[in-house]
């Protein structure tokens, strides 16, 4: 029987990233995967690539509308290949995928294709593919089997008309209507890749908001841009209903106020959000709990119950976010290895990968409200930078909240050109407990859209932006 110091079970963001630290850190390490390929959803049904799909029709859309605006003109018609679109999304996943697989072969991480299952705490079994099985025995194992697409009790997912996330990245054809249900990220970026394509899209989102969990104000700034793009938007709605009849869906809701909304389409988006993924762990053998949520219970050290057996990312509470599930990954090897890492949940960044982009870290205004801290608001349109203006992304808006009595940061929130890499000077900033002043202070290369972030301080720290 072959032993190992630690055995990963999935190889997800944050599996994978576990395996490389452990291997880093001269630990005999397993990886236990049950697909062919590396990367859990994330790299292979997920983020990846969704942001593949996301800049391709982004240059589709800006052929179409925005080139002849900069003195590009062409002359003939634009036409869509859907099938080449997908095909460069799946090499670019294929790619990534290659590329796990190396850093699993340069850190010495053995990988497993099949099924790993508790036998007891130290014990694991691997179905293979081909039938056969193998145990094997670990000193410690990390579960991060991630999560798979929820629904809704009364809806029958038929991978055809009505469908997730997961067939919405390799459809055949741009749909006519494509109905989606709930407004958070995945939906809304899905729903902008095929509204570009010529998609009608309709988003039905129970709460009053899309993006719920973000800054209220971010939901209000992308809602009215994406409706300028062409969105149709049912905030408020409870879907009651999903039917097909041959090639159309209808979906039923009911309105704020109590009526019926119907919506017909040829595809439905049930994009509703993820639940976490145990099936087949047999987590009973080596005494694992869940809660009802059907998470894996753990501990602030991400220990489960059982001592020697830990879990990360969207199998355990928190965020579903790839980045969160690396960070514990990480987490938890070093811990192993008798270090001392940290994570500051409070400030793991959000985003969406619309464009404009949305992100987001610390508390929201309604979080402080609520919690009754008395803050200070400032806020910066894009509209009054002239590196927004040369690039025409002047949607959007930056807006950071200070504490009333020390300045300290509480909360960036930032919708516009490029937000998802800009949120990481707020995070950095945010990390080292600094006020608006420190980062009204700092010098900002001209032109570029982080000055933004500048002016947002300024007018945080005594109203006092330069541009505004």
């Amino acid at each position: 029987m072959k032993t190992y110091d630690l055995v990963v079970i999935g190889s997800g963001p944050g599996g994978y990233v576990a395996a490389i630290r452990a291997g880093q850190l001269g630990f005999k390490t397993a990886l236990i995967e049950k697909y062919n390929t590396l990367g859990g959803t994330c790299l292979n049904v997920g983020c990846i690539p969704s942001k593949a799909l996301l800049d391709s029709s982004h240059h589709y859309e800006d052929t179409l509308k925005h080139l002849d605006a900069h003195g590009i003109e062409l002359h003939g018609e634009v036409t869509l290949n859907l099938e080449k679109m997908i095909a460069r999304k799946a090499a670019v996943v294929e790619q990534t995928c290659a590329g796990v697989k190396f850093l699993m072969d340069k850190n010495k991480v053995e990988v497993f294709t099949g099924v790993g299952s508790f036998l007891s705490s130290t014990q694991l079994s691997i179905a293979a593919p081909d039938g056969t099985t193998e145990t094997i025995e670990t000193k410690y194992t990390i579960i991060a089997t991630g999560s798979k697409p929820a629904s809704l009790p009364f809806i029958q997912i038929d991978k055809e008309r009505i469908i997730t996330s997961t067939e919405a990245l390799k459809l055949k054809e741009v749909p006519k209507h494509l109905i989606v249900i709930g407004g958070g990220v995945i939906g809304l970026e899905l729903g902008q890749v095929y509204r570009r394509l010529g998609a009608q899209v309709s988003v039905v989102e129970y709460t009053d908001s899309i993006i719920p969990t973000m800054d209220k104000g971010l939901g209000r700034e992308l809602t009215k841009v994406l409706k300028k793009q062409g969105f149709n938007f049912y905030t408020g709605h409870q879907v009651t209903a999903v039917q097909r009849q041959g090639d159309t869906v209808m979906v039923k809701a009911t309105t704020p106020k109590g009526g019926e909304l119907v919506l017909e389409g040829d595809y439905c988006l049930v994009a509703v959000g993820r639940k976490p993924y145990t099936v087949g762990l047999n987590l009973e053998a080596a005494g694992v709990q869940k809660d009802d949520r059907g998470r894996v219970v753990v501990n602030d050290h991400l220990q489960t119950n059982i001592p020697n057996i830990y879990a990360i990312g969207d199998v355990v509470r928190g965020a579903m976010l790839a980045h969160k599930a690396e960070e514990e990954g990480v987490l938890v090897v070093e811990q192993i290895a008798g270090q001392k890492p940290h994570i500051n949940y409070d400030l793991i960044p959000g985003v969406v990968y619309t464009w404009p982009e949305v992100a987001s870290v610390g508390k929201t205004e309604e979080q402080l409200k609520a919690e009754g801290i008395a803050y200070k608001l400032g806020q910066f349109p894009f509209r009054a930078l002239g590196r927004a203006r040369a690039s025409m992304d002047t949607e959007g808006f930056v807006k950071i909240l200070a504490d009333t009595q020390t300045d300290e940061v509480l909360g960036v929130h930032i919708i516009g050109a490029r937000a998802a890499d800009m949120i990481a000077e707020a995070v950095t900033a945010m990390e080292f407990k600094a006020s608006a002043e420190d980062i009204a202070r700092i010098c900002h290369a001209h032109p570029t859209f982080t000055e933004a972030i500048k002016e947002a301080a300024l007018a945080a720290t005594e109203n006092r932006a330069i541009h505004a």
